[in-house]
């Protein structure tokens, strides 16, 4: 059968009794009918069955014509069956329908029923360009279907010069209910928290969690001492875990002593523990060191606030902070070791005292060659640890895998070329330029780029490394090819 035998057969099908019939017949007109033949589907609105409706608007989507779907397709967004609504508004985007009839039928979509139509309501908005109806938009930042509040956000920024939809978020954000109040809080630039002050102070008391953890993330940094002081009292009262988490954060971070009651009272919360752990790191050392003694070495607290409070024994820094996490340096727990190489690490920044510095040392390089969960964890712990630097050298020269070559590596100080020592470490780099693994090749290049940096020369005979490095300038790893390029450049020039 021919393409005309078909298109005939179609439009006989489509004027049957039968609505199965009518709606298929629609169907295969929108795939090989042609613009003549619009006529047809547009006057099928009006069909009493929704699947025949459904069809006309899927074959004019199909068969393309624009000036079909004007009219016809309006009105099917408006349609009482969900399916029609849906199959009209992606029919309306295809086409590319505009004009003010077709951005008011969308707007309309924006409180459908039926997520599906809401989001195409939102992606027919998009394509124009324009919010539709600013209350119903902003109020989608309350729907709990992401694919619909993600949508109605971004058309929200996107329209954002708008003083309508300007205004619209800023009476969500001081009004609003619930999630579409939080998510107007988390969208607004944060020169407003200024002007949405006296809202956000009585939103630390509203009912919905979100509203209140996006009232206090936006309080937190304004200096004014009232604010401070709602925000302590917030914390005295607050029953939900995660706004106490970020209420804890926030007060800790600023050393507020005030913290340090709830966090006690806290701390054995699997959610905001810790946090708690974390202010209490910074509170006054002699009420806070036996709270984080216990968080430490109590089995029964969760993993993360026992990591929290190794790395808040780092941060308080008393004088037994060092041997207690030693004593954990090797725990069973990948999450509680994180934490105690994060308290040593803040204690070797911080400065150890004298009798400390060797078994910090010693303990952390042999943590590095065989932790290799936290092998760069446990490289930022002793950066800076001078004694360490005879164990990492070690390391440097017969390293178990290529990311604890390349973390010792790292840490060999190539700025002091007047160090013996330093030398050495040159000789180091320039060997591991033919490293198999890239991060090894890429550390040995930067502890070049350090000592040519300070004033140092590669030592005589070092014709194949500079060899090397124009390889190495055409490497498949993007950070080594420029770091190669760099310390060529620096060979070439001298340093500046």
């Amino acid at each position: 059968m021919g393409e005309d035998h078909q298109i005939a057969f179609l439009l006989r099908e489509s004027a049957q009794p039968d609505s199965e019939r009518r709606a298929a017949a629609l169907k295969g007109l929108g795939r090989i009918g042609r613009a003549e033949h619009a006529r047809v589907l547009a006057e099928a609105a009006d069909d009493p069955d929704p699947a025949v409706r459904a069809a006309a608007a899927q074959g004019l989507a199909r068969l393309g014509v624009p000036e079909a779907g004007e009219e016809a397709l309006p009105l099917l967004m408006g349609d009482a069956d969900p399916g029609v609504r849906r199959r009209a508004s992606v029919a309306a985007t295809r086409l590319g329908l505009g004009g003010p009839a077709v951005t008011r039928a969308f707007a309309r979509l924006l409180a459908d029923p039926d997520h599906h139509v809401r989001i195409n309501a939102l992606d027919g908005l998009s394509v124009l360009g324009v919010p539709g109806d600013v209350t119903a938009l902003a109020a989608l930042l309350g729907d709990p279907d992401p694919a619909v509040w993600g949508r109605a956000r971004t058309l929200l920024y996107r329209c954002g010069e708008d003083p309508a939809v300007r205004a619209e978020v800023v009476r969500m954000a001081r009004q609003g209910t619930g999630t579409a109040r939080a998510r107007a809080l988390e969208g607004l630039p944060e020169r407003c928290t200024e002007r949405l002050l006296d809202s956000l102070l009585t939103a630390l008391h509203d009912p919905s969690p979100a509203v209140r953890i996006q009232a206090a993330r936006r309080l937190l940094p304004v200096e004014q001492q009232q604010v401070q002081d709602k925000l302590a009292a917030a914390l005295r009262t607050e029953e939900h875990p995660e706004v106490t988490a970020g209420l804890l954060r926030g007060l800790g971070g600023r050393g507020d002593d005030r913290v340090t009651g709830p966090a006690v009272r806290w701390l054995r919360d699997p959610v905001a523990g810790p946090s708690a752990a974390c202010a209490l790191g910074t509170a006054e050392p002699g009420t806070a060191a036996p709270h984080l003694r216990t968080a430490l070495t109590d089995e029964t607290f969760s993993p993360h606030t026992r990591a929290a409070a190794a790395a808040a024994v780092g941060t308080a820094g008393r004088w037994d902070a060092v041997w207690l996490l030693l004593s954990l340096l090797d725990d069973s727990d990948d999450v509680i070791r994180a934490g105690v190489l994060d308290g040593l690490g803040t204690l070797v920044e911080n400065g150890l005292r004298p009798w400390e510095r060797h078994p910090v040392a010693w303990a952390l390089t042999g943590h590095l060659a065989t932790d290799d969960r936290h092998t760069w964890r446990t490289r930022n712990a002793l950066d800076g640890l001078s004694q360490a630097l005879p164990d990492v050298r070690r390391l440097a020269d017969n390293a178990p895998s290529g990311e604890v070559l390349a973390a010792a590596l790292s840490l060999l100080d190539g700025d002091d070329p007047s160090d013996e020592h330093t030398r050495h470490d040159v000789r180091r780099f320039l060997l591991r330029l033919d490293d198999p693994h890239e991060p090894v090749r890429y550390e040995a290049v930067l502890g070049l780029e350090r000592w040519t940096e300070a004033g140092g020369s590669l030592p005589p005979g070092s014709e194949m490394a500079r060899c090397r490095l124009a390889a190495l300038t055409e490497d498949a790893s993007p950070r080594l090819r420029q770091a190669a390029t760099r310390l060529r450049g620096l060979l070439d020039t001298g340093p500046t």
